[in-house]
């Protein structure tokens, strides 16, 4: 599904308009088998940024391969040049493809304050995976876990190309010896906040009217709401009187602030942002065709192939064939042609 030119200046602006600060904060060299538990969020921030409210946690995978679940949720696997992105600081677990018991990640650091950027070695001695982590701080509507306008925890697989290898220089950077203390060098905060913003741009590539305000939509008092209920419950068989009943306003009210702010009804947003998630889920998860559908909120795999195939021009097990294996031709902004 090609995006046309004047949607990813729209976003690339509104991206260029979160105001986000952070640090890297530890790279780990972990070992087969290794698993790992996140702190509370409240933990975290305490540790990393007393006084904020919440925090963006992000892994670049800088070699091996490894899966991430957030504390309800399922392994999503990541591998060599993948960002996993945690938006809400929850309490998440990452590990190897052996069975390991998952160590609260505290017990494997040193206490704070550090010195230099820690380095974190842990596992049993098998096959090795490198992984670089940061955390960045925003206030904007779209880090706002009640709005849940993104995944708990989500991975991001760059396009071969220039985004691809600019993360990769981006590692390269972070694995250097001798790194300074997180917070203190000035590169490396500005290098967190360019990594998130390039992986929010790849993985918001798809996402339903980003070309028009879906951004300013998370902060309008009566879309915002009506959008947090179709993101918690996007199986669920949403009329437009019920997603009105939220706000307590007319069916024609509601339907003429989406198209004014999101360029498009109700229903029509909810079908897309279904088709976003099951990207989502067809791209990292084993799920079956039919098990993703149902996730998303379709009565059949039948019904759901047929709305991925509108939207993609193939169907849905092709296209996640083509994900894992690279295959088609991507134009500048990272979309395959077929």
């Amino acid at each position: 599904m090609t995006r046309p030119a004047t949607a990813w200046t729209a976003l690339d602006a509104a991206l260029r308009g979160l105001r986000l600060d952070g640090a890297l904060f530890f790279r780990a060299e972990f070992t087969e088998g290794w698993a790992y538990r996140s702190p509370a969020p409240d933990e975290l921030v305490r540790i990393l940024r007393p006084g904020a409210r919440r925090l963006i946690v992000f892994h670049i995978i800088a070699g091996g391969t490894c899966w991430a679940r957030a504390r309800s949720g399922e392994r999503l696997w990541a591998r060599e040049g993948d960002v996993v992105v945690v938006p809400y600081g929850e309490q998440h677990a990452m590990g190897g493809a052996e069975t390991a018991e998952e160590v609260p990640i505290l017990e494997l650091l040193d206490p704070p304050p550090w010195r230099t950027l820690p380095v974190l070695r842990h596992g049993a001695g098998g096959g090795r995976t490198d992984i670089v982590c940061g955390y960045l701080h925003s206030d904007h509507p779209l880090f706002n876990p009640a709005l849940r306008a993104l995944p708990p925890l989500f991975v991001v697989r760059p396009p071969e190309g220039p985004a691809a290898t600019w993360i990769r220089s981006s590692i390269d950077y972070a694995l250097a010896a001798g790194s300074p203390a997180p917070g203190t060098d000035r590169t490396a905060t500005k290098l967190s906040e360019l990594v998130l913003l390039e992986t929010l741009r790849l993985h918001l590539a798809t996402a339903p009217a980003i070309d028009t305000g879906w951004l300013a939509a998370l902060a309008d008092p009566v879309l915002a709401p009506v959008l947090a209920r179709m993101h918690a419950a996007p199986d669920h068989h949403w009329t437009v009187q019920q997603l009105a009943d939220t706000v307590a306003v007319s069916r024609s009210v509601l339907d003429e602030r989406f198209r004014q702010v999101l360029g498009r009804s109700p229903i029509r947003y909810l079908a897309d942002w279904r088709m976003h998630l099951a990207e989502n889920l067809l791209a990292t998860t084993g799920h079956s065709v039919a098990a993703v559908a149902h996730r998303v909120g379709y009565d059949s795999e039948e019904a759901f192939s047929r709305a991925f195939k509108r939207a993609h021009a193939v169907a849905p097990g092709t296209w996640r064939r083509e994900q894992l294996t690279g295959t088609g031709h991507r134009d500048q902004h990272g979309h395959r042609h077929h």
